[in-house]
C-alpha cells in the first residue's frame, strides 16, 4: 500500500526540479502547501486509467511506467518516467481524466501537487508558464523521438536500443537490475514476449550481455550500439 510521508519544503528539497527555478519564495511556499508526498512499492498502481486528474505528479525517486490497456490481456507501455520527471504533464492541461495508468516499476517516492494550485501559479507567473510550456514540449519531443526510433528498427535493434537506454539514460552504468519483465519490454517496444526472450538469449550467447536473473551487464557496449544504430 502507498504510504504518506513527511515531504521536505520545496524551497530546500534536494530533488527540486529546474522547473521551479523561476518561482520566488512565495510561489514555492504556495505549492509546498498544495502537495503531498507518498511512497509506492514496486508494482503498485499510482493512477488508474480513467481517474480524474486532480494533481501534477512529480517523481522524486524510482521509476514508473505509463501504460494503456489494449484489450483484456494486453497493455501497451507508452513511456517510462525517471526521477525529476513531471509525469503525465501533457494530459493535465488537455484532459479531465487520465487516458492511461501509471504504475511503479521500482519503489518510488512521488509528490502530488494540486492541479488547481499549479494553474493559479501559471496564470500569475509568466516565466513559470514558459517553463511549463518548455517542459511539455521537451516531453512531447522525447516521447515522439523514442517511438520513431523504435518503429524504424528491426527486433534486434529495438532490444539493443532499450538496453542502452536503461544503461545510459536511467542507471548510467552497464550493470543494472532490469526493472521490467520480458513481457513489459515487449509491451514497450511492440514485440512478442517470446521474441524478446529469444533475442536477449542471442545477445548473451554472442557475448554482448550477461544475464543473471534480473541483473543485466552489458559487456560489449560498442557491439550493442552498432546493432541499435543499424536498426
Amino acid at each position: 500500500m502507498s504510504e504518506l510521508i513527511k515531504a521536505p519544503d520545496c524551497q530546500f528539497c534536494s530533488f527540486k526540479s529546474l522547473l521551479f527555478s523561476s518561482l520566488e519564495n512565495d510561489g514555492l511556499q504556495k505549492l509546498n502547501r498544495c502537495k503531498d508526498q507518498f511512497r509506492f512499492k514496486k508494482g503498485e498502481v499510482i493512477v488508474q486509467e480513467g481517474d480524474e486528474i486532480k494533481s501534477i505528479i512529480y517523481l522524486h525517486k524510482g521509476l514508473m511506467k505509463l501504460h494503456k490497456r489494449v484489450n483484456e490481456t494486453q497493455s501497451q507501455i507508452i513511456s517510462i518516467a525517471k526521477p525529476f520527471d513531471f509525469v503525465g504533464l501533457l494530459s493535465v492541461f488537455s484532459n479531465s481524466n487520465f487516458l492511461y495508468s501509471i504504475s511503479a516499476i521500482e519503489d518510488s517516492s512521488v509528490c502530488f501537487i494540486s492541479k488547481e494550485c499549479m494553474q493559479d501559479e501559471i496564470a500569475r507567473n509568466g516565466n513559470f508558464a514558459q517553463d511549463i510550456i518548455n517542459r511539455m514540449s521537451k516531453t512531447t519531443d522525447d516521447v515522439l523521438q523514442n517511438k520513431f526510433s523504435l518503429s524504424n528498427k528491426n527486433l534486434r535493434g529495438r532490444i539493443a536500443y532499450t538496453l542502452l537506454d536503461f544503461a545510459e539514460n536511467i542507471y548510467q552504468k552497464n550493470e543494472f537490475e532490469l526493472p521490467i519483465s520480458r513481457r513489459e519490454i515487449a509491451e514497450l517496444i511492440d514485440m512478442r514476449t517470446e521474441n524478446v526472450i529469444r533475442i536477449m538469449s542471442e545477445f548473451r550467447k554472442d557475448g554482448i550481455i550477461k544475464i543473471n536473473g534480473h541483473i543485466i551487464e552489458i559487456i560489449n557496449p560498442d557491439m550493442l550500439r552498432k546493432i541499435s544504430d543499424a536498426g
